[in-house]
């Protein structure tokens, strides 16, 4: 068991080491709670017109056709769909096919064939935002960095609960003593604050450090999961002519009536194989929604080939992915999680102050003042 020094030692240094990158996450990541509300009113994205004569779908192929002649030497790597606008289609390309970053993200009206717009990629104030709380603009490195202090806060937190202990037991919860001086005010407002927001900061803290190990996770499972779905097939001859994505999402969603398509990765993706498409679908329950089921697409028939569960690894990272931003329950979980990002702003600019007012301190004195012992607070000093 260790002792309550050590702990306080453990809160400090984990705190002041993550401090300035966890302020930096809370005040990136409330825009970031509403950025599809905050896309949609800067005209970065777009809903589906309202039409009363047209029932079918569009030939998805025709999308293609018109999307590869806006841009004929990029190649084309997903397409994508929104459980949330299901009469919208989306198509992702790249300079090539395994390309990480994106060279334009089309929007079609999944009725009609309509082009509706073109996202914005790498402009704007969100992408600003979102990069800065994704990467820090440093790539993997930046990202695992922040995952990193995921982990300090969690310890952070952990200790700090550890210490809220012998701190409770002269005063009654929720005690903000304002007649003292300005340094036990913000001391119970950081304690009270903190004890308050903990379940909320561990959930936050701890998807958010699952997310930042989104691309080692997905790595993962196209060296084993994806590897092992394809590898019949490795020593089959390329494909002769560009395949068809309308059969292969009709093919999808025949294997999956009751699920809707969330991407689709095109053949030779790194999401795919050379030979085939991959469909990756979304269940319809609260839960299957935020969930991925890999279908294997032959490409040049058409025919469905294989499906798979995904591993724990990735669930698991699907269902984080959703809680760590308050996506499980609208709007009202929004605000709630905005608010609760508020309020951890105030605890960590609180523990800087008191880090600073403290900071020549001994930990026994230290201890003696937030009690309210004085003769032993004035004993401690004079050692």
């Amino acid at each position: 068991m260790l002792e309550l020094k050590t702990w306080h030692w453990i809160h400090k240094w984990a705190s002041l080491i993550s401090t300035l990158f966890l302020l930096m996450l809370c005040i990136t990541g409330l825009p970031l709670i509403f950025m599809h509300e905050i896309d949609h009113a800067l005209g970065n994205t777009v809903e589906a017109p309202v039409l009363h004569t047209v029932s079918e779908r569009v030939n998805v192929d025709e999308i293609v056709v018109d999307a590869q002649q806006r841009r004929p030497d990029d190649a084309m790597q997903f397409l994508v769909g929104d459980p949330d606008a299901p009469d919208l289609w989306h198509l992702r390309l790249g300079k090539e096919i395994t390309s990480p970053d994106a060279s334009a993200f089309y929007t079609y009206d999944a009725r009609t064939g309509e082009f509706l717009t073109e996202y914005p990629l790498n402009e704007g104030v969100m992408n600003l935002v979102l990069r800065l709380h994704l990467d820090m603009y440093a790539g993997l490195p930046g990202t695992l960095f922040l995952g990193a202090m995921g982990v300090m806060l969690v310890l952070s937190l952990i200790s700090g609960t550890v210490l809220y202990g012998p701190f409770m037991k002269k005063l009654k919860f929720g005690t903000v003593r304002r007649t003292k001086t300005s340094q036990l005010k913000w001391l119970d407002l950081h304690n009270l604050l903190g004890i308050a927001t903990l379940v909320w900061l561990f959930i936050v803290g701890g998807t958010g450090f699952i997310n930042t190990l989104a691309t080692p996770i997905f790595s993962l499972w196209q060296s084993n999961g994806l590897a092992e779905m394809t590898a019949p097939y490795k020593d089959q001859k390329s494909l002769q002519e560009f395949p068809s994505t309308n059969k292969a999402v009709a093919t999808a969603l025949s294997v999956m009536p009751d699920a809707k398509l969330s991407f689709m990765a095109y053949p030779g993706n790194d999401f795919a194989s050379p030979h085939h498409f991959v469909a990756f679908m979304q269940g319809n329950t609260p839960l299957t929604s935020k969930l991925l089921t890999p279908i294997l697409i032959d490409a040049e028939t058409g025919e469905f080939v294989d499906k798979r569960e995904m591993p724990w690894y990735v669930s698991t990272l699907m269902l984080s992915q959703p809680l760590h931003f308050g996506n499980y329950g609208g709007m009202p979980l929004k605000i709630l999680w905005a608010i609760l990002d508020a309020i951890a702003v105030i605890v960590l600019l609180s523990g800087l102050f008191l880090w600073y007012k403290a900071r020549n301190v001994s930990f026994e004195a230290w201890l003696a003042k937030i009690q309210g012992d004085k003769e032993r607070f004035s004993i401690e000093q004079t050692l």
